[in-house]
């Protein structure tokens, strides 16, 4: 009698296990904990006759090179059955595809409202990057950042803050743009600097990138353009032979325009003036040596030191007489002048090359100096004449009036 007791026991005791158990069928939602992770696929308990696993390629909409990147033992999961083999034990399930199905709904939301969310990098492929964003998100090259990138080798596992650009749930495509983020973050803080600045400002920057009219200098997140001809104090071919991208530089506002958004600095208004810098450097009666920059009629302008030019006057170039200072000079040689006058305030220096030089002996006088010529004596008839109202003398050569002196006579004769 106890032993039809125990087997009833046992009976009841299966059954009620069995009531336990969860029924599934492919194409079911459930939820479940991760209990392992190996071999490239977690496994689950989920309540069923045996545990389920998801292999790698169910785990995430991009492609993992380890399970642990999506899942974690102990993570509560929600899956989709994908395949149930009882008698092998292989009960197949996907977080994948539950994921996506949330993803779509979530993703065309943010599209919409145009909401910032971050997302993780997790693939650098041809072209641009790959996240998982419930579905595979891709962010091409050209939308990452505002600046060019040549490498984005490191770009893998980093956070970026991203807007939906495009999305098509037909074709399963999900474009994302961090460069949008950061463009509409860069004008609005654009905007709050341009008012902040006034001209005659002195800022801390850092250059950004060189063309062949000038440097682009950051300075706090909005760039100022530096004109080639406001680098340097000495004149500058390229802006590559002052400053190079990276440096930090000391600029000065000269310019800001908040409707076209573009704002002048000066590298050399930020630095003492070349004027400034030679106030005590030279004097009048120093022997200096420079570099003859510009060659004009009235002389020659001759550089002392670095954007200091003084005037060398044609009559203080050489002690003998001459026509022009091409005769004896030519653009990019180096005298030796002497500083004759020196006017920093009023930026004048005037020089002489000839000052340096020792003047020339002067021949001395052979042939006997010449006779006088002796005046030449006046006729004493050109003098009588001279007084006489009836003659006139014009260049030398006398005329006389008959009809004056004997017109009255002649007339009675007719």
């Amino acid at each position: 009698m106890s032993e039809e007791i125990n087997v009833q026991d046992s009976v009841a005791q299966d059954q009620a296990a069995m009531d336990n158990f969860v029924s599934l069928k492919k194409g079911d939602s459930v939820k479940g904990t991760i209990v392992k992770i190996e071999d490239n696929q977690a496994y689950v308990s989920l309540g069923y006759k045996y545990d389920g696993i998801i292999p790698i390629r169910e785990l995430s909409a991009v492609q993992l090179e380890n399970a642990t990147e999506a899942v974690q033992i102990g993570q509560e999961v929600e899956l989709k059955v994908v395949s149930i083999d009882d008698e092998k034990e292989k009960l197949v399930l996907s977080k994948r595809l539950v994921d996506g199905e949330k993803a779509w709904d979530a993703l065309q939301s943010r599209f919409e409202s145009g909401e910032v969310f971050e997302v993780t990098v997790a693939d650098v492929v041809k072209g641009g990057l790959v996240a998982d964003v419930g579905v595979r998100g891709f962010i091409p090259a050209s939308m990452v950042e505002r600046h060019f990138v040549e490498d984005f080798s490191d770009y893998k596992g980093r956070t970026l803050r991203v807007k939906v650009k495009e999305i098509d749930r037909e074709n399963n495509k999900v474009i994302l743009s961090q460069k949008e983020v950061l463009d509409a973050e860069f004008e609005q803080n654009k905007s709050k600097i341009i008012a902040s600045l006034q001209v005659g400002q002195q800022l801390e920057g850092t250059v950004q990138r060189l063309t062949p009219f000038g440097a682009f200098v950051d300075i706090g997140g909005i760039d100022g353009l530096v004109h080639v001809s406001e680098l340097s104090w000495q004149h500058v071919a390229h802006p590559k032979d002052v400053v190079s991208e990276g440096q930090a530089v000391t600029v000065k506002v000269l310019k800001v325009d908040p409707a076209a958004s573009k704002i002048s600095l000066s590298i050399k208004a930020a630095q003492p003036g070349p004027w400034e810098s030679a106030a005590g450097q030279f004097n009048v009666g120093d022997i200096v040596t420079g570099t003859v920059r510009r060659l004009v009629t009235f002389g020659a302008f001759v550089e002392i030191a670095p954007g200091v030019e003084g005037l060398v006057h044609i009559s203080q170039i050489a002690h003998r007489h001459i026509a022009t200072p091409f005769e004896v000079l030519k653009e990019g040689q180096e005298v030796q002048a002497k500083v004759l006058d020196f006017n920093p305030a009023e930026k004048r220096v005037s020089l002489s090359i000839k000052e340096t030089e020792e003047a020339p002996e002067q021949p001395a006088e052979q042939a006997a100096p010449r006779a006088s010529k002796p005046q030449r004596e006046r006729s004493p008839k050109q003098e009588d004449l001279g007084n006489n109202p009836n003659v006139s003398l014009s260049n030398q050569s006398m005329s006389y009036s008959l009809a004056e002196r004997f017109g009255d006579k002649l007339s009675k004769l007719k």
